[in-house]
C-alpha cells in the first residue's frame, strides 16, 4: 500500500504541474499576439526608413556622420539580447551560442586580447556572461517592464555615443528573429558602423530628380541616427515576440508531455491497486480453507 500511496502523491504533483504549464502557455499566447503586432507594424516602417536612406546615400559621395566610418574592429561591441525568465525551451541558450561562435570565430584574436564586450539585452544573457568574467557593461534588465521606443534608445544612445568616441570600432547584434510561433531565427547583423547600402533598382532605372529640403546631406545625417534606432528597437521587439512564441511551445509541449505521464502513471496504480487486491484475497481463501482443513 506504501507504493500505492507513493504513485497517488506523483499522481497529485503531476497534475498541479500540468494545471501550471497550461495556464503559462494562456499566458504566453496572449502576450505573444501583443508582442507580434507591436513587430509586424514596425517592420514596414523599419524597411522603407532603410530604403530611402539607401536611395540617399547611395548617391552621396561622402558624408561627415561617423556612423558609417569604417575602422580596423580592434574593439568589438557584441549586443546579445534575450529574455528575463526561462521556461522557453532553448530559446536563451541559443542566443548564447550563437553569440559565443561569433566570438570563436569572426573575433578570436580581440578576443583573446580582451577587447570584446557585452551589452546584454535580458537577465538570462547578462547573468550567463557575468559569471564568466566577460567584459558587460550596464544593466538593461528593466527594459522589458516598459518596452517602448524612448526606452530602447537610451540603450543605442550610450552604444552610439561609445562608438563615436572610439571605446568600440564595431558593434554586432545577436537576436532571435520572429517568424511564427514555433520558429525563432537566429540572427547576427552588424549595427555600427551602418553597413554600406545601394540604390534601388528603380533608382538605377529611372534617373528622378527629387527637389530635397533641407539637402541631401542633412536629411542622411538625421536618418542614420534615428536608422541605428529603429534597427536595435526592432532587434528587441523580434526577441521579445519570440521569446513568448518559444514559451508558449514549450509549455505546450510540457503539457503533452505532462498528460502522457498521467496516463502511465494512472496505468501504474491500477495495476499495483489490482496486484493488492490480488493478494489481499489470496491471504483470505488461504486462511478460510486452513480454519477449515
Amino acid at each position: 500500500m506504501a507504493n500505492l500511496k507513493e504513485v497517488r502523491n506523483r499522481i497529485a504533483s503531476v497534475q498541479s504541474t500540468q494545471q501550471i504549464t497550461k495556464a503559462m502557455k494562456m499566458v504566453s499566447a496572449a502576450k505573444l499576439k501583443r508582442a507580434t503586432n507591436a513587430i509586424v507594424q514596425l517592420r514596414p516602417y523599419a524597411t522603407k526608413l532603410k530604403e530611402i536612406l539607401g536611395n540617399l546615400s547611395a548617391s552621396l559621395e561622402g558624408t561627415s556622420s561617423p556612423f558609417i566610418e569604417e575602422r580596423e574592429p580592434n574593439k568589438v561591441l557584441i549586443v546579445v539580447i534575450s529574455s528575463n525568465r526561462g521556461l522557453a525551451g532553448a530559446f536563451n541558450m541559443n542566443v548564447i551560442k550563437t553569440a559565443n561562435n561569433l566570438i570563436a570565430t569572426k573575433y578570436s584574436e580581440q578576443f583573446k586580447k580582451g577587447n570584446v564586450s557585452i551589452v546584454s539585452i535580458g537577465k538570462k544573457t547578462q547573468d550567463f556572461y557575468e559569471k564568466r568574467n566577460y567584459k558587460v557593461i550596464g544593466n538593461n534588465n528593466d527594459v522589458y517592464a516598459n518596452l517602448t521606443f524612448e526606452n530602447v534608445t537610451k540603450i543605442t544612445e550610450a552604444i552610439m555615443k561609445g562608438f563615436e568616441d572610439g571605446e568600440f570600432d564595431k558593434v554586432e547584434l545577436v537576436y532571435n528573429k520572429f517568424k511564427n510561433a514555433a520558429v525563432q531565427i537566429l540572427t547576427s547583423e552588424q549595427l555600427l558602423p551602418l553597413p554600406k547600402t545601394e540604390e534601388t533598382a528603380a533608382v538605377k532605372t529611372n534617373n528622378v530628380d527629387y527637389i530635397l529640403e533641407p539637402s541631401q546631406e542633412e536629411i542622411v545625417e538625421q536618418l542614420i541616427p534615428k536608422s541605428i534606432k529603429i534597427q536595435l528597437y526592432k532587434a528587441v521587439l523580434d526577441s521579445h515576440a519570440s521569446e513568448h512564441g518559444a514559451r508558449m511551445t514549450s509549455m505546450d509541449k510540457a503539457t503533452e508531455n505532462a498528460g502522457d505521464l498521467l496516463k502511465s502513471l494512472k496505468l501504474a496504480y491500477n495495476q499495483a491497486r489490482q496486484a493488492a487486491i490480488t493478494t489481499e484475497l489470496t491471504e483470505i481463501v488461504s486462511g478460510a480453507a486452513a480454519l477449515n482443513g
